[in-house]
């Protein structure tokens, strides 16, 4: 009887341990008057700011969803660039909020770093970048090259992998910030520079003659980029997850930018679930019922975002792929918003 008393005094302290974590990160976001986002801070199609200052790209928009989910406002949020080597520390550190940062989903990261990966906002592999004037077609002749790769990355040691398993000797070239590192791949340190194939795309938009550089062939590992949260605030996390969703979910179900407020008027339960017209989600997350539809209305569904920023029509020219709904052969799937 003692045993079973003991136990149940036990399970209470847990359970009120996780009542006071659930919400601190949104009750800190709240009180603070914006999200703080930790983003690349360089690379063009995912994370830069223009000429004029302003944050552009893919995982800058997804950072605004998230303001917009919060707030109602996708201007309530500060982005905070981020080396490579900061990004983690960053969040674990409470220095930013949520890292939209190009960052790897593994199980080395969600375990041992104390982190929470949610939905993908792009899925990538790792590819290689070269000259054209080195007359180079496939991987397999990067025997002997000096290459340019980020350090503590997955991108790293998957190349040292990729060499090693195809008996390929290599040089690494190894500089931490993003932009120093394009600049030497630029002025012939390395021969080639190995990335996710989105970045090279990106890095290759800026160079000073695009046309001079080619991405080879061969992808050589999965790269599901996610947003990342700290372990230990489910409600958090679950908001992070659901906002992401919510654009995929919007652009299955026809909604966009333009045309999401006729949308309110449908007389289709997912929609109206998902617009709030039927409420229960918002309640369910923390937010105000209109979360969703505050999101699809400023920044836009999942493929609206997508073109905007990394699209065939942008400087990165990249077509969907994986990125594509799984009604179209991708991988872009939402659960029921129920």
């Amino acid at each position: 009887m003692k045993a079973l008393k003991v136990w149940t005094i036990l399970i209470a302290v847990v359970m009120m341990a996780g009542m006071a974590m659930a919400g601190e990160t949104l009750d800190a976001v709240k009180s603070r008057g914006a999200v703080q986002v930790g983003v690349n801070g360089g690379l063009a199609g995912f994370g830069i700011p223009d000429e004029k200052g302003v944050w552009k790209g893919l995982d800058v928009d997804t950072g605004r969803a998230i303001a917009a989910a919060v707030f109602g406002d996708a201007t309530k949020v500060k982005f905070v660039p981020m080396t490579i080597v900061q990004r983690f520390t960053a969040l674990q550190s409470r220095e930013i909020d949520v890292l939209c940062r190009n960052a790897t989903r593994t199980l080395t990261r969600d375990t041992q770093l104390g982190l929470n990966f949610v939905q993908p906002n792009y899925y990538d592999g790792q590819g290689f970048m070269v000259p054209k004037k080195l007359n180079i077609k496939s991987a397999k002749q990067l025997d002997g090259a000096t290459v340019c790769v980020l350090p503590g990355s997955t991108t790293e040691s998957n190349a040292a992998d990729y060499f090693r398993s195809n008996n390929l000797k290599w040089k690494p070239v190894v500089i931490e910030i993003n932009t120093e590192l394009n600049k030497a791949f630029f002025a012939g340190r390395c021969d080639c520079l190995t990335s996710d194939v989105s970045q090279l795309a990106g890095v290759r938009s800026s160079a000073p003659n695009p046309a001079d550089y080619m991405v080879l062939p061969e992808v050589i590992s999965k790269e599901p980029l996610s947003p990342a949260v700290r372990h230990g605030d489910e409600q958090w996390r679950d908001i992070v997850d659901y906002t992401v969703l919510a654009m995929i979910n919007a652009e299955e179900l026809g909604i966009t930018s333009k045309n999401v407020d006729d949308m309110l008027k449908s007389t289709n339960p997912d929609i109206q679930r998902l617009l709030g017209v039927t409420a229960g989600n918002g309640q369910a997350l923390g937010l105000d019922e209109k979360w969703a539809y505050n999101v699809i209305k400023q920044v836009g569904n999942y493929g609206e975002m997508f073109e905007r920023n990394v699209g065939v029509n942008t400087p990165l020219a990249l077509e969907r792929g994986l990125n594509a709904l799984w009604t179209k052969g991708g991988l872009m799937y939402a659960p029921p918003f129920k």
